[in-house]
């Protein structure tokens, strides 16, 4: 399979994207297969990339936003990517169907983090409302936008209020913190600013807390034996972790008997951790 390459005019990355031919539901399986039991990276690639003129055709329903199409596409190929690492393939349905959900999860928290500087969508009711106010429209007239409103309203189950107050956020513009301010212009937004950062006695607190938590880590791992710190250490530090089958080929057991100690090493820390906190000083 020809991988496309990341390159900077979007027409070329696009009609790389639509010689891409899809997978037939039983090549599919295979890799979805080959992946969830063997951690087999290059079957996720293809995973991926076969499933990326899905992800070009969601980005392009958003772009009404204004947004970079890269931008939606790259953040959609991040909710495939971790549809594709949560995909069962054993379910009986196709991974289009579950990444579906992610990769649209991906592209409207992006664009919710990117519309205004001002948070918006903080609740799941405003959330919904962001991608649904363009319902509202035009109208010649108050009554028939009021009429728009309440019935969008009574659709999503919020009240009236929230849709106008979602409408006149999605609707401000960002403005700078250097613009001046004042009758005689001679301070700034960013000077009425508070700091919220932490002071110096917080972070010093912060950084000796880190450091007892890496000290009682390190006691922690010596408490157990060489077995189960190398399967601690490839599962939870490892750049690139372990599966459960790979350890399993290492040591020439089952995976099932890897998950058993696994799950007793995670025990034995959890212990040591708990011993090491309840014994340290109060700061």
């Amino acid at each position: 399979m020809n991988y496309p390459v990341s390159i900077n005019q979007l027409d070329q990355f696009l009609t790389q994207v639509r010689s891409i031919k899809p997978l037939t539901a039983e090549s599919e399986f295979a890799l979805a297969v080959r992946y969830q039991e063997s951690g087999d990276v290059e079957a996720a690639h293809e995973l991926v990339v076969s499933h990326l003129p899905f992800v070009v055709k969601i980005a392009f329903k958003y772009r009404h936003y204004m947004l970079p199409v890269q931008d939606l596409i790259q953040e959609g190929s991040i909710g495939l990517m971790k549809a594709v690492k949560r995909f069962d393939p054993y379910k009986g349905y196709r991974l289009v169907s579950f990444a579906v959900w992610w990769v649209k999860a991906y592209i409207k928290n992006f664009i919710l983090k990117s519309w205004n500087l001002v948070k918006l969508g903080t609740t799941q009711a405003q959330r919904k409302l962001f991608f649904r106010i363009g319902d509202i429209g035009e109208h010649k007239d108050a009554e028939s936008r009021t009429e728009r409103i309440e019935k969008l309203a009574e659709e999503l189950n919020v009240k009236s209020d929230d849709v106008i107050e979602v409408e006149a956020r999605v609707k401000a513009r960002d403005w700078s913190l250097n613009e001046a301010l004042g009758d005689d212009k001679n301070f700034t937004a960013i000077e009425m600013l508070a700091d919220d950062s932490d002071n110096q006695e917080t972070r010093m607190m912060d950084l000796e807390s880190e450091r007892e938590l890496s000290k009682a880590t390190d006691k922690a791992l010596k408490k157990l034996d060489d077995r189960e710190r190398f399967i601690v250490e490839k599962r939870f530090m490892d750049d690139s972790p372990w599966t459960l089958q790979k350890l399993g080929e290492h040591f020439g057991t089952s995976r099932e008997r890897m998950r058993q100690i696994e799950k007793r090493a995670l025990g034995k820390l959890k212990r040591e951790l708990s011993v090491s906190f309840t014994d340290a000083p109060a700061y």
